[in-house]
């Protein structure tokens, strides 16, 4: 596992030499070749260097990572074009990169804490540096307060732990079962924001808006999966405790996200929307985790990657909007079908993922939840009905922005380029063709 973070290390200074936006993106799928071509182990860690060691859920959540930051440069031609900084901009997705790499493949939970909140900061750089609107000071306040009030908590949970077991190895941590409700709530909280979880989700749609689009493809494609991950990796030693709690959890995000499904439909801004989208499927993953059994485990794990690769498509498609049109209001993009109707099959295969049509993953995935929390207690399935429902519902963005009249103040427009249709098809073939291989996401 080390060669991929020293091989992610000198690539730094490629970011800074001339000429070397495309190469950097080129290496970055070199990479992701060789990192599937990995050996991984479905029952235990493997591949261990040093602290480093990979499984099944951090080998998935790497290549994510990967695949979505090389996807990032290439969705931010612009900043080549208009020479915005664009060598600070690749230096800052590969500290970013090296950040999220870490989180997902270190084996110590004090290290794993430290990633975890130093991805904070490029995302952060990302917001504030490339964002739009001068709010995007007030959107990165949100994000950085939000996760750090929850994360100091997290760590002294963490050094109470070091304190009473002595090791922070989270495979020797599954075997204790530690039934302390303080230890409980401040080891899950950060996560939870991190999601996030109805109440605390806040933070979220404001970071989205304000991010430029490689701000928001790694925000939903990778820093969500952050907090499903740690919680993946958290509940194992919180069983006893999680069991008798759990249900409060359930009940707040499966009620939550009915009740953002319904706050989609009065969204006039295409990325909150998609946002606030993201908030729903989140509320699943959440509960399919909280009831700790194996379709929950792995129905969460599978939505994780496909949501982030659906997610950051649609954000995509978003971006390549507003480039011609220089707005993200619903009233404006309208009508697209008579401009880029090849684009108008990429919306609606996007859409389509993103409502868990087959054969994609949230299919899969959703089903797993549905199951998972179905076998937790009938009476969710109520909630369950409305969020599948509306989730078919907030897809009405596609007959909004497609379809109509559209509006009469374009004084320039230009059609869908090659970059963008192979674009939005890398992120399009592996969510759906994924499902072929599906053995290696249900794992035994």
């Amino acid at each position: 596992m080390m060669k991929f973070l020293f091989m992610m290390i000198f690539m730094i200074p490629l970011c800074f030499k001339k000429n070397m936006f495309w190469l950097v993106q080129g290496v970055l799928f070199f990479m992701m070749i060789v990192m599937v071509n990995l050996n991984v182990s479905f029952i235990y860690f493997s591949n261990i260097s040093y602290m480093y060691t990979c499984d099944m859920i951090s080998f998935g959540l790497i290549l994510l990572s990967l695949w979505i930051c090389s996807l990032m440069i290439m969705a931010s031609e612009n900043l080549l074009k208009m020479n915005f900084y664009f060598n600070f901009f690749l230096f800052n997705i590969m500290f970013l990169l090296i950040m999220l790499y870490m989180t997902f493949s270190v084996s110590n939970l004090f290290m794993f804490y430290l990633f975890f909140e130093g991805s904070l900061i490029p995302t952060l750089m990302l917001i504030i540096g490339w964002g739009y609107q001068p709010e995007r000071i007030q959107a990165g306040m949100y994000l950085l307060f939000y996760t750090l009030f929850a994360s100091l908590p997290l760590l002294m949970g963490i050094m109470y732990m070091y304190y009473n077991m002595e090791t922070m190895f989270i495979y020797f941590l599954k075997f204790f079962d530690l039934n302390f409700c303080l230890l409980y709530i401040c080891m899950i909280f950060a996560f939870l924001v991190k999601m996030p979880m109805y109440f605390v989700h806040l933070w979220l749609p404001k970071a989205h808006v304000e991010a430029p689009v490689s701000g928001s493809m790694i925000l939903a494609g990778v820093m969500l999966k952050l907090g499903g991950y740690g919680m993946l990796r958290v509940l194992i030693f919180l069983q006893m405790i999680n069991m008798k709690l759990n249900y409060f959890y359930i009940v707040i995000s499966l009620v939550g996200g009915f009740y953002i499904s319904l706050k989609c439909f009065s969204q006039v801004d295409i990325k909150s929307l998609i946002a606030y989208s993201s908030v729903a499927h989140m509320s699943l993953v959440i509960g399919g985790i909280m009831v700790m059994n194996y379709w929950g485990f792995m129905g969460a794990y599978v939505l994780m990657i496909g949501h982030g690769l659906c997610s950051s498509g649609m954000f995509c498609l978003a971006n390549i909007n507003y480039e011609r049109l220089s707005s993200r209001s619903m009233f404006i993009n309208k009508g697209m079908m008579n401009f880029m109707p090849s684009m108008s099959l990429w919306w609606f295969l996007l859409m389509s993922s993103n409502m868990a049509a087959p054969p994609s993953m949230n299919l899969l995935g959703e089903i797993s939840l549905i199951n998972s929390l179905m076998s937790w207690s009938w009476v969710s399935m109520i909630m369950l009905m409305l969020i599948s429902f509306f989730s078919a519902g907030y897809s009405y963005l596609y007959s909004y922005t497609q379809h109509g009249k559209f509006y009469q103040g374009l004084y320039s427009f230009y059609s869908g380029v090659s970059r963008e249709y192979l674009l939005l098809m890398l992120h399009w073939l592996p969510l759906n063709l994924m499902i072929l291989k599906v053995e290696y996401f249900m794992i035994n």
